[in-house]
């Protein structure tokens, strides 16, 4: 297959700065030469953990945007950094770099992520310049995508306003056949257009809702402007599956089934183009109430997913006493899939355990060309994630399917 020259990282991505740490000069003086080589001028290096925090205590207040993290250091090794990160407020990227095993370095890079800090991605040493700039393209995506304003909370009643003034709005991300490069469907996205932060993000507002009895009126509020949008959707040619995220307390209502039933049918669209997505992590103990909701909706033939699947404790429980029909496996199974062992073998696993359950199979996290690639050498359905697209306001969702006619004629032939 003919590579196409790689693109030169755009301005704004080459002006943000980057800091090497590493406790071998050598392997600092060729990280920033390969750098360079890359568009990267704004590259800092320190010699060890301790003279890298030293560097960011005497910066003034500014940190690197990115950080490249050699994880095994004498005095100060990479976990101890990581602390070091987190109490000087650090909000930008680590991207881990070692020498050692690779499911240890997977495991700090989640007792990372547990701290707060955001990882890029993780690369073996020795680095290879195709791997180095695989992942720096997916920076500013990253970046983009972690942006928040600047507060970390909000209180119920500034929820509860957000909900009764309709401040909520739905971006849509899209998923697409893998094998067809079909746009078959897109997940709904609630954002809150707050009146002075801004675009305020789900992981900011959805458990306050939860926590006090708001997530019911919310989730309501979303299905209903979802569903009416499919029907817009269908009206104009483009008939999307779309799928809407549910929390336990929704499912324990009683009356949610009837809810989403007659939420479609107000709008006469088909349940089968709905999909009510479950996170696993939040199933409960007591099933008797979600799993009768969870069965009268797929006795309305409404879809069922289970997502994230994997990060949860309970998964083949769920799987055996409740009537999903997709399962979605999660990003952290499936980013670097073609070059992580560990992550290929669990993908697979969760791929012909769902396809013996006669399941579709999404794969969510789909971020670069090698993910595509290897997914599509797979029996995988759907593919969802940057590499695809990003999510978007509806009104942007028509215009986007055009684009991506086009885009799929060139992957199909890949």
């Amino acid at each position: 297959m003919e590579r196409s020259t790689p693109a030169a990282p755009s301005p704004s991505a080459t002006a943000r700065t980057i800091l090497v740490v590493d406790d071998e000069p050598v392997i600092l003086l060729g990280m920033r030469k390969l750098l360079g080589t890359l568009g990267y001028a704004n590259v800092e290096t320190a010699e060890g953990a301790r003279a890298a925090l030293e560097k960011m205590d005497a910066g003034e207040g500014t940190l690197p945007d990115l950080v490249m993290l050699d994880l095994n250091m004498p005095e100060v090794d990479g976990m101890e950094f990581a602390r070091g990160l987190v109490t000087r407020g650090y909000r930008g990227q680590l991207l881990l770099v070692s020498g050692e095993d690779e499911r240890i370095v997977r495991t700090v890079n989640q007792l990372i992520r547990a701290h707060g800090i955001d990882v890029l991605g993780q690369l073996q040493k020795p680095v290879s310049r195709e791997g180095l700039e695989a992942l720096l393209r997916a920076w500013t995506p990253r970046l983009e995508r972690r942006s928040r304003p600047g507060r970390s909370s909000y209180g119920a009643d500034e929820v509860r306003r957000a909900i009764d003034l309709h401040e909520l709005e739905l971006h849509y991300q899209p998923k697409v056949d893998l094998h067809t490069c079909e746009f078959i469907g897109v997940e709904a996205l609630v954002r809150w257009h707050h009146p002075t932060d801004g675009l305020v993000y789900p992981d900011q507002f959805i458990g306050v809702a939860e926590a006090n009895g708001l997530i019911d009126s919310l989730t309501r509020a979303v299905l209903r402007a979802v569903v009416a949008q499919a029907r817009r959707w269908k009206d104009a040619g483009l008939p999307l599956r779309v799928a809407v995220n549910v929390s336990m307390d929704n499912l324990s209502a009683l009356d949610f089934a009837d809810f989403v039933a007659a939420s479609a049918a107000d709008h006469a669209l088909e349940p089968a183009l709905v999909t009510l997505e479950v996170t696993e992590s939040r199933l409960m103990h007591d099933m008797r109430g979600p799993l009768e909701t969870l069965s009268r909706l797929r006795l309305k033939r409404f879809g069922l997913s289970i997502d994230d699947f994997g990060t949860g404790h309970s998964s083949l429980s769920q799987l055996r006493d409740i009537p999903f029909d997709e399962l979605k496996i999660d990003r952290s199974f499936v980013h670097g899939l073609a070059t992580n062992a560990t992550v290929r073998a669990i993908y697979s696993a969760s791929l012909g355990m769902a396809q013996q359950l006669r399941m579709r199979v999404v794969a969510e996290g789909v971020e670069d060309a090698a993910d595509w690639d290897f997914l599509r050498g797979t029996a995988c359905d759907y593919a969802q994630g940057y590499f695809v697209g990003r999510p978007m306001p509806g009104a942007e969702i028509m215009a986007w399917g055009d684009a991506w006619r086009e885009r799929a004629r060139e992957l199909l032939l890949r």
